[in-house]
């Protein structure tokens, strides 16, 4: 049988890089039921009110939304239940001490298979204010007018 190989992702969550600054990202893998991997392979599954957090030196992933399996019968898993993230020690020690000392919150960015395992990217973030919002939009208009104008310089019109 030929194993899978790349990459290809199952759920995204955009909103989270416009409500939070990502500070750092780490990968982790998901412990999951037969039930949610079919599920997840069909490309069902959303990240929308996920968060992670730790709990007694483990990480676990809340609020995940895997709907149940279509041919499912009573073995089907809970939609919402929480999940625990597979990291090495010294990452899990490090998300304690970040989340701990300056209220930085654990939040899933992307959800994918890589090379047959499901993966999680889980990102440190700082919520931002409604004042940040506005300079990132701010920053990005005027990205786009200098991409504008520098495509109109390099074709001859003003």
């Amino acid at each position: 049988m030929v194993k899978e190989r790349g990459q290809k992702v199952i759920a995204s969550n955009r909103k989270a890089r416009h409500d939070y600054t990502i500070l750092d990202t780490f990968e982790a893998g998901v412990v999951l039921v037969g039930t949610e991997v079919k599920s997840l392979r069909m490309g069902r599954a959303s990240l929308v009110d996920a968060f992670g957090q730790v709990d007694d030196g483990e990480v676990w992933l809340h609020a995940l939304h895997i709907p149940e399996y279509v041919a499912g019968t009573w073995t089907n898993h809970e939609v919402r239940r929480k999940r625990k993230l597979l990291l090495h020690r010294k990452e899990i020690e490090r998300l304690i001490g970040k989340t701990k000392e300056s209220g930085l919150s654990l939040v899933p960015l992307q959800m994918y298979f890589k090379d047959g395992y499901v993966k999680v990217e889980l990102a440190l973030a700082r919520g931002k204010k409604a004042y940040d919002k506005r300079q990132d939009i701010a920053k990005r208009d005027a990205q786009r007018d200098i991409q504008k104008a520098y495509g109109r310089a390099l074709k001859g019109r003003r």
